[in-house]
């Protein structure tokens, strides 16, 4: 039998406010534990909730990118359930009546190595709603108890809520990445997976191709990298399937992802909504959001993926393959921009070339990230695998946007072989200089001068009379084979084009 994987996903990004969604205790990561706990957080008697003005900003924001309904009225709940990190028995949360409903976020998968094709999809966004974090639970170091960290709790979340429509892993970790581009695109939050600024849960089941019925969903929380949530769904598809197929059949439940034996565990029955008995909280009045209001907050709105993908199909003259990749990640889109804009807009095809060819290719290969800190203008080098979240520890990018805009003019201009630019890069990135310094002190500038192209073609020719003859016998595939030793002869650095010409004339005879 055929399956097919139906996936929808909750994502909690926390919004970066100074302080708290319901009071002024502050935000900042790496505090000692509960010392940013004040009187609301910890739910002292007779204290109240007051709404951070900021939090709905920055909510109204992720609603206008998506092209969602901003709901210009919208209710708090009480969502009630008892952890011991949840100090007042419920979460202030918003059920029936979100901030954000009905957008859509577009997704662009890359080619595979099956199809060789690349694809788009819209994924649609089914509501956005605020609420409230709880404490952190801590099992380490307390000899067998549980101890309980409540700075975070009363920090304020977006959850956004998918519908279902992706169909396999990789469109969900390509939907979850393109979200997590596009809300520190626009500056609602830093998405730092290793302190759970984002993350994701992950609604899976699976049912018969051609069926219209879903399947029975499990719920896999707290997936804090991409790569975990990759592989939490494909685990729990075949499990599911496995499990259908020998004729048992799935429960729903909430489970949990162990990335050491890489498989997900049950952690509860799952949970309906009238098990956490929503009622409208009595101390906080609806939200209303006014024309003003949303006025204030598209005048905020930097420009958009979408809007900078036109801009570069338009302005720059890209394809729309070239734009959609630049743009699928917010620090790779600002760091190729900067870099154009130091090229004066000139030479956009083969900058575009270079940030998706050779210097993402060197990311890959290291298992590398980019990270633009915006407050220090800083690009910097992450581990997406590193649990370390301290961002001044990490080290800067050897290649600045512009630095990388300098080596392409160099090529641009005959200064240096396409060939050579590589090696430029590589001593780029190991910090020997700028590309103009490295070039001059390593003598790699491109041979154009005819004579010296002409003598090396004439030593070449000369050394290989039986390939000429062949050549001249009609094998033109031969050529490629005087292209690589004249190549080899003048280290690299002859000019492609002269070369070519000067061969054929020679050649010819």
């Amino acid at each position: 039998m055929q399956w097919e994987v139906v996936i929808g996903l909750e994502t909690h990004a926390q919004l970066n406010t100074n302080s708290k969604i319901f009071s002024g205790a502050s935000t900042a990561f790496g505090a000692a534990p509960n010392a940013q706990a004040c009187a609301v957080d910890i739910a002292l008697p007779g204290v109240l909730p007051v709404l951070n003005r900021g939090a709905v900003e920055k909510a109204v924001k992720f609603g206008l990118a998506i092209g969602a309904k901003i709901n210009r009225k919208s209710i708090f709940a009480r969502k009630n359930y008892f952890y011991p990190d949840l100090p007042k028995g419920y979460q202030i949360s918003q059920f029936e009546l979100p901030i954000v409903a009905e957008g859509e976020l577009t997704i662009q998968l890359p080619p595979s190595t099956s199809s060789g094709q690349g694809y788009e999809k819209t994924v649609r966004i089914t509501r956005a709603h605020l609420e409230e974090d709880a404490g952190k639970s801590l099992h380490e170091d307390f000899h067998g108890m549980t101890g309980i960290d409540l700075n975070r709790a009363g920090t304020p979340l977006l959850e956004i809520v998918s519908e279902p429509d992706m169909r396999s892993a990789a469109e969900a970790v390509a939907y979850a990445k393109a979200l997590h581009s596009l809300v520190r695109w626009i500056g609602i939050c830093d998405g730092n997976m290793q302190e759970g600024s984002f993350r994701c849960d992950a609604n899976v089941s699976v049912r018969p191709k051609g069926q219209e019925a879903y399947g029975t969903r499990c719920e896999i929380k707290n997936l804090n990298s991409f790569k975990f949530l990759e592989k939490a769904i494909e685990f729990e598809v075949r499990r599911q399937i496995e499990l259908i197929e020998d004729g048992g059949r799935v429960v729903q439940e909430t489970r949990l992802y162990d990335p050491d034996r890489d498989e997900t565990r049950s952690m509860r029955s799952k949970e309906e909504a009238n098990d956490y008995r929503y009622f409208p909280d009595p101390d906080l009045l609806p939200l209303v959001v006014d024309e003003a209001f949303l006025d204030a907050a598209r005048k905020t709105l930097v420009e958009l993926p979408r809007e900078m993908c036109e801009r570069f199909e338009k302005e720059l003259e890209l394809s729309h393959y070239d734009a959609t990749t630049l743009t699928a990640t917010f620090d790779r889109a600002i760091y190729f921009d900067r870099a154009v804009m130091s090229l004066g807009n000139k030479n956009a095809k083969l900058c575009a070339n270079w940030v998706t060819g050779e210097f993402s290719a060197r990311l890959n290969r290291e298992g590398k990230e980019i990270l633009f800190e915006a407050t220090r203008d800083k690009w910097l080098l992450v581990d997406p695998a590193s649990q370390s979240s301290k961002q001044e520890d990490l080290p800067e990018l050897p290649i600045s946007p512009s630095q990388l805009g300098k080596l392409v003019v160099r090529i641009a201009d005959g200064t240096i072989t396409n060939n050579i630019a590589k090696k430029v890069f590589d001593a780029m990135w190991a910090g020997e200089g700028d590309a103009d310094a490295i070039i001059e002190a390593k003598g790699l500038k491109q041979v154009s001068d005819v004579g010296a192209i002409e003598k090396i073609v004439d030593e070449i020719l000369a050394a290989n009379p039986g390939q000429v003859a062949e050549y001249r016998s009609g094998k033109d595939k031969v050529f490629g084979f005087f292209v690589g030793q004249a190549m080899k002869a003048s280290k690299g650095k002859a000019n492609p084009a002269q070369l070519n010409e000067i061969l054929k004339k020679k050649l010819a005879g």
